[in-house]
């Protein structure tokens, strides 16, 4: 079973490498930490020491939490950029709504009013 979670982890690396990270360059350093934790399997069931227990079980955490500080702090910063540009979409489509009303009130016959 440990060959099974080693080759998926590898995968999942390569495919956040090559397919996704076209997208956006987090999925780089995402795929690049599935490619450890693959490699860190591998490496465990290969070997008769147990990498998750002790000083390389401290060392696999302190990778993860690492990855996922950096992965956090990236994801945070473009949710906060793509959410100014929606809100400001968002008044640029309020403020042009306004003025296409403002314009065809303009234009209708004066004898409706």
């Amino acid at each position: 079973m440990e060959y099974v979670y080693a080759g998926m982890w590898l995968l999942v690396g390569l495919i956040l490498i090559f397919r996704m990270g076209k997208e956006n360059k987090v999925f780089y350093l995402a795929g690049a930490f599935f490619l450890i934790l693959g490699g860190w399997w591998l490496a465990n069931a290969l070997t008769e020491q147990n990498l998750f227990a002790g000083t390389w079980g401290i060392v696999l955490r302190v990778i993860t939490a690492v990855a996922l500080v950096l992965l956090c702090a990236v994801f945070w910063k473009t949710y906060q950029k793509d959410r100014a540009a929606f809100e400001a979409k968002k008044k640029q489509d309020q403020k042009t709504e306004e003025g296409a009303s403002d314009s065809s009130e303009d234009k209708g016959d004066p004898d409706q009013w």
